[in-house]
Protein backbone atom coordinates (compact mmCIF):
# COMPACT_ATOMS: atom_id res chain seq x y z
CA UNK A 1 0.00 0.00 0.00
CA UNK A 2 1.60 3.45 -1.10
CA UNK A 3 -0.12 6.86 0.41
CA UNK A 4 0.41 9.89 -1.67
CA UNK A 5 0.49 13.30 1.24
CA UNK A 6 0.56 17.07 0.99
CA UNK A 7 -0.43 16.98 -2.66
CA UNK A 8 -3.17 19.45 -4.36
CA UNK A 9 -5.56 16.85 -4.96
CA UNK A 10 -7.71 17.73 -8.73
CA UNK A 11 -9.86 15.63 -10.58
CA UNK A 12 -11.60 17.71 -12.60
CA UNK A 13 -14.56 17.09 -10.21
CA UNK A 14 -13.33 18.31 -6.79
CA UNK A 15 -10.53 20.00 -5.10
CA UNK A 16 -8.08 19.21 -1.96
CA UNK A 17 -6.06 21.77 -1.13
CA UNK A 18 -3.72 19.80 0.71
CA UNK A 19 -5.29 15.90 1.01
CA UNK A 20 -3.35 12.27 1.28
CA UNK A 21 -4.60 9.44 -0.91
CA UNK A 22 -4.22 5.47 -0.19
CA UNK A 23 -3.73 3.21 -3.02
CA UNK A 24 -2.57 0.19 -4.09
CA UNK A 25 -3.69 -0.68 -7.64
CA UNK A 26 -7.40 0.72 -6.80
CA UNK A 27 -7.48 4.55 -4.67
CA UNK A 28 -8.52 3.25 -1.25
CA UNK A 29 -9.33 6.73 0.94
CA UNK A 30 -8.95 10.03 0.15
CA UNK A 31 -9.06 13.26 2.59
CA UNK A 32 -7.60 16.18 3.69
CA UNK A 33 -3.91 16.18 5.23
CA UNK A 34 -5.75 17.03 9.13
CA UNK A 35 -7.61 12.99 8.85
CA UNK A 36 -4.27 11.47 7.52
CA UNK A 37 -3.14 8.54 9.89
CA UNK A 38 0.25 7.25 9.60
CA UNK A 39 1.01 3.38 9.29
CA UNK A 40 3.85 1.44 8.99
CA UNK A 41 3.18 -0.73 6.65
CA UNK A 42 2.60 1.85 4.14
CA UNK A 43 4.98 3.92 2.07
CA UNK A 44 4.91 7.44 2.07
CA UNK A 45 5.43 9.46 -1.24
CA UNK A 46 5.46 13.27 -0.13
CA UNK A 47 3.74 15.31 -2.87
CA UNK A 48 5.49 18.68 -0.95
CA UNK A 49 2.37 20.37 -2.62
CA UNK A 50 2.46 19.55 -6.01
CA UNK A 51 -0.40 18.70 -7.87
CA UNK A 52 -2.07 15.14 -8.22
CA UNK A 53 -4.55 14.57 -11.38
CA UNK A 54 -5.71 11.25 -13.13
CA UNK A 55 -3.86 9.78 -16.24
CA UNK A 56 -4.30 11.51 -19.44
CA UNK A 57 -6.45 9.59 -22.39
CA UNK A 58 -5.55 9.93 -25.69
CA UNK A 59 -9.51 9.12 -27.52
CA UNK A 60 -7.60 9.06 -31.11
CA UNK A 61 -3.82 8.17 -32.22
CA UNK A 62 -2.33 6.40 -35.06
CA UNK A 63 0.95 4.77 -32.90
CA UNK A 64 2.90 3.70 -36.49
CA UNK A 65 3.15 7.82 -37.37
CA UNK A 66 5.66 7.98 -35.07
CA UNK A 67 8.04 6.67 -37.48
CA UNK A 68 6.93 9.31 -40.00
CA UNK A 69 9.19 11.86 -37.63
CA UNK A 70 12.67 13.32 -39.39
CA UNK A 71 11.52 11.11 -42.66
CA UNK A 72 12.02 12.88 -46.01
CA UNK A 73 9.79 11.80 -48.89
CA UNK A 74 8.82 13.67 -52.25
CA UNK A 75 6.21 15.86 -50.98
CA UNK A 76 3.64 18.54 -52.24
CA UNK A 77 0.75 18.14 -51.77
CA UNK A 78 -2.42 20.09 -53.37
CA UNK A 79 -5.31 18.67 -51.49
CA UNK A 80 -6.05 16.20 -48.23
CA UNK A 81 -5.70 12.89 -50.86
CA UNK A 82 -2.35 14.04 -51.86
CA UNK A 83 -1.23 14.15 -48.40
CA UNK A 84 -2.60 11.00 -48.05
CA UNK A 85 -0.99 9.16 -51.25
CA UNK A 86 2.45 11.35 -50.83
CA UNK A 87 3.10 10.57 -47.07
CA UNK A 88 0.36 8.23 -44.69
CA UNK A 89 -0.41 5.22 -47.51
CA UNK A 90 3.26 5.32 -48.45
CA UNK A 91 4.48 4.77 -45.12
CA UNK A 92 2.06 2.43 -43.26
CA UNK A 93 2.40 -0.12 -46.65
CA UNK A 94 5.81 -0.54 -45.89
CA UNK A 95 5.03 -1.29 -42.49
CA UNK A 96 5.43 -4.98 -41.06
CA UNK A 97 4.20 -6.41 -37.76
CA UNK A 98 8.12 -6.19 -36.18
CA UNK A 99 7.53 -2.45 -37.09
CA UNK A 100 4.41 -2.17 -35.73
CA UNK A 101 5.67 -3.74 -32.30
CA UNK A 102 8.91 -0.63 -32.34
CA UNK A 103 6.07 2.29 -33.27
CA UNK A 104 4.11 1.18 -30.30
CA UNK A 105 7.47 0.92 -27.70
CA UNK A 106 8.40 4.70 -29.09
CA UNK A 107 5.14 5.64 -29.02
CA UNK A 108 4.19 4.39 -25.39
CA UNK A 109 7.22 5.81 -24.09
CA UNK A 110 6.29 9.53 -24.94
CA UNK A 111 2.82 9.11 -24.22
CA UNK A 112 3.87 7.98 -20.51
CA UNK A 113 6.27 10.87 -20.70
CA UNK A 114 3.20 13.21 -21.16
CA UNK A 115 1.02 11.58 -18.54
CA UNK A 116 -1.27 9.91 -21.34
CA UNK A 117 -2.14 6.40 -19.41
CA UNK A 118 -4.96 4.92 -21.70
CA UNK A 119 -5.04 5.31 -25.65
CA UNK A 120 -7.42 4.40 -28.22
CA UNK A 121 -5.56 3.60 -31.72
CA UNK A 122 -6.28 3.57 -35.10
CA UNK A 123 -3.68 1.23 -36.90
CA UNK A 124 -3.12 0.82 -40.75
CA UNK A 125 -0.22 -1.75 -41.89
CA UNK A 126 1.19 -3.53 -44.71
CA UNK A 127 1.11 -7.10 -42.83
CA UNK A 128 -2.57 -6.69 -41.51
CA UNK A 129 -3.09 -10.01 -39.75
CA UNK A 130 -1.75 -9.89 -36.58
CA UNK A 131 -1.01 -6.33 -36.78
CA UNK A 132 -3.32 -5.55 -33.36
CA UNK A 133 -1.51 -8.41 -31.23
CA UNK A 134 1.74 -6.42 -32.08
CA UNK A 135 0.28 -3.30 -31.53
CA UNK A 136 -0.85 -4.26 -28.03
CA UNK A 137 1.98 -6.48 -27.13
CA UNK A 138 3.91 -3.05 -27.50
CA UNK A 139 1.47 -0.56 -25.62
CA UNK A 140 -0.39 -2.32 -23.32
CA UNK A 141 1.95 -5.30 -22.37
CA UNK A 142 5.32 -3.44 -22.10
CA UNK A 143 4.07 -0.22 -21.51
CA UNK A 144 1.41 -1.18 -19.14
CA UNK A 145 -1.09 1.18 -20.93
CA UNK A 146 -4.57 0.61 -21.75
CA UNK A 147 -5.29 0.28 -25.06
CA UNK A 148 -8.22 0.04 -27.09
CA UNK A 149 -7.61 -1.47 -30.90
CA UNK A 150 -8.16 -1.52 -34.12
CA UNK A 151 -7.25 -1.96 -37.95
CA UNK A 152 -8.09 0.79 -40.11
CA UNK A 153 -10.41 -1.42 -43.09
CA UNK A 154 -10.26 0.26 -46.53
CA UNK A 155 -10.04 -0.90 -50.21
CA UNK A 156 -6.80 -0.13 -50.77
CA UNK A 157 -6.25 -3.15 -48.87
CA UNK A 158 -7.37 -6.84 -48.44
CA UNK A 159 -11.13 -6.07 -47.05
CA UNK A 160 -11.19 -10.07 -45.83
CA UNK A 161 -8.18 -9.71 -43.54
CA UNK A 162 -9.29 -6.55 -42.06
CA UNK A 163 -12.39 -7.48 -41.15
CA UNK A 164 -10.65 -10.90 -39.69
CA UNK A 165 -7.94 -8.61 -37.82
CA UNK A 166 -10.91 -6.68 -36.15
CA UNK A 167 -13.50 -8.59 -35.19
CA UNK A 168 -11.31 -11.40 -33.96
CA UNK A 169 -9.43 -9.08 -32.04
CA UNK A 170 -12.51 -7.80 -30.59
CA UNK A 171 -13.77 -10.71 -29.53
CA UNK A 172 -10.52 -12.24 -27.94
CA UNK A 173 -9.71 -9.08 -26.13
CA UNK A 174 -12.23 -8.88 -23.49
CA UNK A 175 -10.75 -8.67 -20.10
CA UNK A 176 -6.89 -6.88 -18.50
CA UNK A 177 -5.81 -3.36 -20.48
CA UNK A 178 -6.95 -4.47 -23.92
CA UNK A 179 -9.67 -3.95 -26.03
CA UNK A 180 -11.05 -3.87 -29.67
CA UNK A 181 -13.11 -1.68 -32.08
CA UNK A 182 -14.09 -2.41 -35.65
CA UNK A 183 -11.83 0.32 -37.51
CA UNK A 184 -12.72 1.97 -41.14
CA UNK A 185 -10.71 4.23 -43.07
CA UNK A 186 -13.11 6.97 -44.43
CA UNK A 187 -15.98 6.90 -46.71
CA UNK A 188 -14.07 7.57 -49.60
CA UNK A 189 -11.86 4.50 -49.24
CA UNK A 190 -14.83 1.81 -48.86
CA UNK A 191 -17.12 0.74 -51.69
CA UNK A 192 -20.47 0.21 -51.07
CA UNK A 193 -19.43 -4.25 -51.32
CA UNK A 194 -17.06 -3.39 -48.56
CA UNK A 195 -19.58 -1.84 -46.47
CA UNK A 196 -22.47 -4.46 -47.41
CA UNK A 197 -19.49 -7.01 -46.14
CA UNK A 198 -18.91 -5.08 -42.80
CA UNK A 199 -22.90 -5.15 -41.77
CA UNK A 200 -22.72 -8.62 -42.21
CA UNK A 201 -20.05 -9.53 -40.43
CA UNK A 202 -20.07 -7.33 -37.68
CA UNK A 203 -22.89 -7.55 -36.03
CA UNK A 204 -21.87 -5.64 -33.06
CA UNK A 205 -18.79 -3.92 -32.64
CA UNK A 206 -18.59 -0.04 -32.21
CA UNK A 207 -17.14 1.84 -35.24
CA UNK A 208 -13.77 3.75 -35.01
CA UNK A 209 -14.11 5.65 -38.43
CA UNK A 210 -12.39 9.15 -39.59
CA UNK A 211 -15.93 10.88 -41.19
CA UNK A 212 -15.47 14.78 -43.58
CA UNK A 213 -12.11 14.82 -42.25
CA UNK A 214 -11.65 17.02 -45.45
CA UNK A 215 -14.36 18.11 -47.73
CA UNK A 216 -13.25 15.89 -50.18
CA UNK A 217 -14.66 12.73 -48.40
CA UNK A 218 -18.60 14.52 -48.55
CA UNK A 219 -18.03 15.78 -52.19
CA UNK A 220 -16.84 11.83 -53.00
CA UNK A 221 -20.23 10.28 -51.05
CA UNK A 222 -22.74 12.75 -52.45
CA UNK A 223 -21.09 12.71 -55.84
CA UNK A 224 -21.03 8.78 -56.01
CA UNK A 225 -23.49 7.59 -54.02
CA UNK A 226 -25.94 10.91 -53.74
CA UNK A 227 -25.99 10.84 -50.16
CA UNK A 228 -23.96 12.37 -47.76
CA UNK A 229 -21.72 10.03 -45.44
CA UNK A 230 -23.84 9.25 -42.48
CA UNK A 231 -26.43 8.75 -44.10
CA UNK A 232 -24.43 6.19 -46.54
CA UNK A 233 -23.31 4.64 -43.33
CA UNK A 234 -26.93 4.36 -41.86
CA UNK A 235 -28.32 2.52 -44.63
CA UNK A 236 -25.92 -0.40 -43.98
CA UNK A 237 -26.91 -0.20 -39.99
CA UNK A 238 -23.05 0.16 -39.17
CA UNK A 239 -22.98 2.59 -36.86
CA UNK A 240 -23.12 0.80 -33.33
CA UNK A 241 -23.67 2.36 -29.78
CA UNK A 242 -20.34 3.90 -28.75
CA UNK A 243 -18.83 4.11 -32.36
CA UNK A 244 -15.97 6.99 -32.66
CA UNK A 245 -16.79 9.24 -35.50
CA UNK A 246 -13.73 10.89 -36.05
CA UNK A 247 -13.01 14.49 -37.16
CA UNK A 248 -16.24 15.70 -38.56
CA UNK A 249 -14.93 18.85 -39.97
CA UNK A 250 -17.76 19.04 -42.56
CA UNK A 251 -20.92 17.21 -41.24
CA UNK A 252 -24.06 18.58 -41.20
CA UNK A 253 -26.88 18.93 -39.06
CA UNK A 254 -28.56 15.76 -40.41
CA UNK A 255 -25.49 14.24 -40.02
CA UNK A 256 -25.12 15.06 -36.28
CA UNK A 257 -29.07 14.19 -35.40
CA UNK A 258 -28.05 10.52 -36.63
CA UNK A 259 -24.90 10.67 -34.85
CA UNK A 260 -26.69 11.14 -31.78
CA UNK A 261 -29.97 8.76 -32.34
CA UNK A 262 -27.08 6.27 -33.27
CA UNK A 263 -25.73 6.84 -30.00
CA UNK A 264 -21.92 7.31 -31.33
CA UNK A 265 -19.54 10.22 -30.10
CA UNK A 266 -17.43 12.39 -31.54
CA UNK A 267 -13.85 12.56 -31.40
CA UNK A 268 -12.02 15.92 -32.10
CA UNK A 269 -8.29 16.64 -33.58
CA UNK A 270 -8.04 19.82 -34.25
CA UNK A 271 -4.15 20.23 -33.91
CA UNK A 272 -4.26 17.70 -36.87
CA UNK A 273 -6.55 19.42 -39.14
CA UNK A 274 -4.76 22.31 -38.56
CA UNK A 275 -1.50 20.95 -39.82
CA UNK A 276 -3.81 19.57 -42.68
CA UNK A 277 -5.18 22.83 -43.41
CA UNK A 278 -8.81 20.88 -44.33
CA UNK A 279 -10.71 23.44 -41.55
CA UNK A 280 -11.73 22.62 -37.96
CA UNK A 281 -14.54 21.34 -36.72
CA UNK A 282 -17.38 23.01 -34.97
CA UNK A 283 -17.39 21.38 -31.59
CA UNK A 284 -20.02 23.74 -30.30
CA UNK A 285 -22.32 22.24 -32.47
CA UNK A 286 -21.93 18.54 -31.46
CA UNK A 287 -22.37 19.71 -27.87
CA UNK A 288 -25.74 21.66 -29.22
CA UNK A 289 -26.81 18.21 -30.49
CA UNK A 290 -25.94 16.86 -27.58
CA UNK A 291 -23.42 14.14 -28.77
CA UNK A 292 -20.17 13.12 -26.41
CA UNK A 293 -17.03 14.60 -27.26
CA UNK A 294 -13.98 13.33 -26.68
CA UNK A 295 -10.55 14.70 -27.93
CA UNK A 296 -7.37 13.04 -29.72
CA UNK A 297 -4.13 14.18 -31.37
CA UNK A 298 -4.61 11.89 -34.50
CA UNK A 299 -0.84 10.19 -34.15
CA UNK A 300 0.86 14.05 -34.44
CA UNK A 301 2.18 14.92 -31.06
CA UNK A 302 2.16 13.48 -27.45
CA UNK A 303 0.57 16.24 -25.52
CA UNK A 304 -2.80 15.60 -24.81
CA UNK A 305 -2.79 19.27 -22.47
CA UNK A 306 -1.76 20.90 -25.96
CA UNK A 307 -4.85 19.50 -27.90
CA UNK A 308 -7.15 20.73 -25.41
CA UNK A 309 -6.05 24.15 -25.66
CA UNK A 310 -5.99 24.33 -29.26
CA UNK A 311 -9.77 22.92 -29.11
CA UNK A 312 -11.12 25.57 -26.88
CA UNK A 313 -8.93 28.40 -28.92
CA UNK A 314 -9.50 27.50 -32.72
CA UNK A 315 -13.45 26.92 -31.90
CA UNK A 316 -13.58 30.71 -30.76
CA UNK A 317 -11.87 31.64 -33.88
CA UNK A 318 -14.30 29.58 -36.47
CA UNK A 319 -17.23 31.27 -34.73
CA UNK A 320 -15.91 34.44 -33.49
CA UNK A 321 -16.78 34.47 -30.27
CA UNK A 322 -15.05 34.13 -27.33
CA UNK A 323 -17.49 32.24 -25.55
CA UNK A 324 -18.40 30.07 -28.16
CA UNK A 325 -16.39 26.92 -25.89
CA UNK A 326 -16.04 27.68 -22.30
CA UNK A 327 -14.35 25.72 -19.74
CA UNK A 328 -17.38 23.75 -18.92
CA UNK A 329 -17.15 22.53 -22.66
CA UNK A 330 -13.19 21.73 -22.00
CA UNK A 331 -13.95 19.66 -18.76
CA UNK A 332 -17.10 17.71 -20.34
CA UNK A 333 -14.77 16.82 -23.07
CA UNK A 334 -12.42 15.12 -20.57
CA UNK A 335 -14.71 13.67 -18.51
CA UNK A 336 -16.59 12.05 -21.51
CA UNK A 337 -13.14 10.69 -22.62
CA UNK A 338 -12.71 8.73 -19.00
CA UNK A 339 -16.50 7.55 -19.26
CA UNK A 340 -15.94 6.35 -22.58
CA UNK A 341 -12.94 3.91 -21.24
CA UNK A 342 -14.91 3.50 -17.99
CA UNK A 343 -17.47 2.02 -19.97
CA UNK A 344 -15.51 0.17 -22.30
CA UNK A 345 -13.50 -1.75 -19.40
CA UNK A 346 -15.89 -2.01 -16.79
CA UNK A 347 -13.72 0.01 -14.48
CA UNK A 348 -13.77 3.44 -12.93
CA UNK A 349 -11.26 5.81 -13.88
CA UNK A 350 -10.94 9.82 -13.86
CA UNK A 351 -11.32 10.67 -10.70
CA UNK A 352 -9.70 10.44 -7.69
CA UNK A 353 -12.09 8.66 -5.29
CA UNK A 354 -12.41 5.45 -3.40
CA UNK A 355 -12.67 2.78 -5.54
CA UNK A 356 -11.07 4.05 -8.71
CA UNK A 357 -7.91 2.69 -10.57
CA UNK A 358 -5.28 4.20 -9.47
CA UNK A 359 -3.91 6.02 -13.14
CA UNK A 360 -2.72 9.15 -12.03
CA UNK A 361 0.00 11.72 -12.41
CA UNK A 362 2.11 14.52 -10.29
CA UNK A 363 2.62 17.79 -11.75
CA UNK A 364 4.87 20.90 -10.49
CA UNK A 365 2.30 24.07 -10.30
CA UNK A 366 2.74 27.23 -7.87
CA UNK A 367 -0.48 29.07 -8.04
CA UNK A 368 0.20 32.69 -6.61
CA UNK A 369 -3.52 33.68 -6.52
CA UNK A 370 -6.43 31.68 -4.44
CA UNK A 371 -6.94 28.06 -5.97
CA UNK A 372 -10.12 26.55 -4.45
CA UNK A 373 -12.84 24.16 -5.75
CA UNK A 374 -14.74 27.29 -7.68
CA UNK A 375 -11.33 27.99 -9.86
CA UNK A 376 -9.06 24.84 -9.98
CA UNK A 377 -9.83 23.96 -13.82
CA UNK A 378 -9.03 27.34 -14.49
CA UNK A 379 -5.67 27.22 -13.14
CA UNK A 380 -4.74 23.90 -14.62
CA UNK A 381 -6.10 25.15 -18.17
CA UNK A 382 -4.14 28.66 -18.29
CA UNK A 383 -1.19 28.18 -15.58
CA UNK A 384 -0.86 24.32 -16.02
CA UNK A 385 -1.51 23.14 -19.19
CA UNK A 386 0.99 25.43 -21.23
CA UNK A 387 3.59 24.20 -19.80
CA UNK A 388 2.80 20.96 -19.01
CA UNK A 389 4.84 18.20 -18.25
CA UNK A 390 4.05 15.48 -15.35
CA UNK A 391 7.14 14.61 -13.14
CA UNK A 392 5.64 11.17 -11.87
CA UNK A 393 3.25 8.99 -13.72
CA UNK A 394 1.16 6.13 -12.44
CA UNK A 395 -0.94 3.34 -13.52
CA UNK A 396 -2.56 0.49 -11.32
CA UNK A 397 -0.66 2.51 -8.65
CA UNK A 398 2.59 1.14 -9.86
CA UNK A 399 5.22 4.20 -10.88
CA UNK A 400 5.48 4.10 -14.70
CA UNK A 401 7.51 7.80 -14.58
CA UNK A 402 9.33 8.86 -11.39
CA UNK A 403 10.94 12.11 -11.40
CA UNK A 404 10.82 12.95 -15.11
CA UNK A 405 12.26 9.47 -16.39
CA UNK A 406 10.51 6.18 -17.36
CA UNK A 407 11.24 3.82 -14.92
CA UNK A 408 9.83 0.58 -16.99
CA UNK A 409 13.00 -1.51 -17.61
CA UNK A 410 11.61 -3.51 -20.25
CA UNK A 411 10.46 -0.32 -22.01
CA UNK A 412 13.71 1.14 -21.59
CA UNK A 413 15.50 -1.62 -23.49
CA UNK A 414 13.09 -1.74 -26.23
CA UNK A 415 13.01 2.18 -26.90
CA UNK A 416 16.48 2.13 -27.42
CA UNK A 417 15.81 -0.35 -30.42
CA UNK A 418 13.34 2.00 -32.25
CA UNK A 419 16.08 4.00 -33.92
CA UNK A 420 17.54 1.13 -35.46
CA UNK A 421 13.21 -0.28 -36.80
CA UNK A 422 13.10 3.59 -37.61
CA UNK A 423 15.56 3.88 -40.16
CA UNK A 424 14.62 -0.10 -41.17
CA UNK A 425 11.39 1.41 -42.71
CA UNK A 426 12.98 4.40 -44.31
CA UNK A 427 15.21 2.72 -45.56
CA UNK A 428 12.32 0.17 -47.26
CA UNK A 429 10.16 3.23 -48.07
CA UNK A 430 13.43 4.87 -50.06
CA UNK A 431 13.96 1.26 -51.87
CA UNK A 432 10.02 1.97 -53.45
CA UNK A 433 10.79 5.38 -54.71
Amino acid sequence: MKAIINARIYDYVKYIENGYVLFDKNIVKVGPMKEYRKSNDVEEIDFEGDLLLPGFVCSHAHIYSIFARGLILPFNPKNFQDILDQMWWKLDSKLTNELTYYSGIAASYEFLLNGITTVIDHHASGEIVGSLSSLSKAVSGVANMRGIYCFETSDRYNVDECLKENISFAKEHKDGKVRGLFGMHASMSLSNETLKKIAEQNKDIPLHVHVAESDMDEEDSNKKYNCDIISRFAKYDIIKPNSLIVHGVFLNDKELDIIKVKGAVMVVNTTSNMNNAVGVPNVKAYFDHNIPVMVGNDGLNSNMACEYMNVFYTSHLKNQKPTELNLGHVLAMIKNAYKYVSDTFDIKLGEIKEGYVADMLRAKYSPFTKMDDSNAFGHIFYGLYPNFKPSDVFIDGEYQVKNYKVVNNKLNEEFKKCNNYSQKLWDSLKEAK
